[in-house]
């Protein structure tokens, strides 16, 4: 009777380490870290300043390289990838959310949620189509057309959600997204993002140091002095 081989991880990082600077500026920001995530896990990556937590995202997000190890995403070499390569892995699989929202003042909400899919070359009619039903997944499509600047905080971050959804990636990274609000605001975007991958597999990746807000992931990995002390699942749903 011949089984189905097991499936791959959708990351895996085997004995990455990250080393800044040189001599005695010289910092080990990751000392040899290893784990993998699924396809449809919603994992938090958890420590305080300085732990790693931040570097490991960059280089899941291929904003940066280890210094040695293996980070594979679905199954490919990243660390063998040119700078170029990078970019389209970056552009087609992956979804950035950061703490600053990072939206263009002077533009729509509808707009905003557009700029992913002009870099990807989509026509504008159907960047329009994808960029409104992006808005409407996070309940802003009544604010298409509204800027930043007329948006709370909150819905500032939604707009940033659907920008980063747009490109239908495979992974959404959020750095800190709820940093900037208060902590009403900040319950609706984690339930947002919770929703989006219970209802639509989305994997989600979270960093963050605010224990209430990892309590949304199923699954912590918690960081300290560059290594991986913790990886324990939990039950979802604070």
């Amino acid at each position: 009777m011949s089984t189905k081989p097991e499936a791959a991880p959708l990351i895996e990082f085997r004995d990455v380490h990250k080393v800044f600077g040189t001599g005695s500026a010289r910092f080990e920001a990751l000392k040899g870290i290893s784990f993998s995530i699924d396809r449809g896990e919603f994992v938090a990556i958890m420590g305080a300043s300085g732990s790693g937590k931040s570097t490991t995202m960059n280089i899941i997000g291929t904003l940066d390289r280890p210094t040695s190890g293996h980070y594979r995403f679905s199954n490919v070499a990243v660390e063998t990838l040119d700078a170029d390569q990078r970019s389209l892995l970056r552009r087609h699989a992956l979804g950035f959310v950061f703490q600053g929202f990072n939206l263009l003042p002077r533009t729509s909400a509808l707009e905003n949620v557009e700029l992913p899919l002009i870099y990807q070359g989509v026509p504008r009619e159907e960047r329009q189509t994808r960029a409104l039903e992006a808005l409407e997944r996070v309940g802003l499509a009544p604010w298409a057309q509204h800027t930043p600047a007329e948006l709370s905080g909150g819905q500032q971050q939604r707009v940033a959600i659907a920008r980063a959804m747009v490109t239908r990636p495979e992974v959404l990274l959020a750095d800190e997204p709820t940093g900037s609000l208060d902590s009403e605001r900040s319950v609706e975007i984690m339930e947002l993002l919770q929703d989006l991958n219970a209802k639509e597999g989305i994997t989600v990746i979270l960093v963050t140091h605010e224990p209430d807000m990892a309590l949304y992931a199923k699954r912590h990995l918690v960081f300290k002095d560059g290594r991986l002390i913790a990886d324990k699942r939990v039950e979802a749903g604070a």
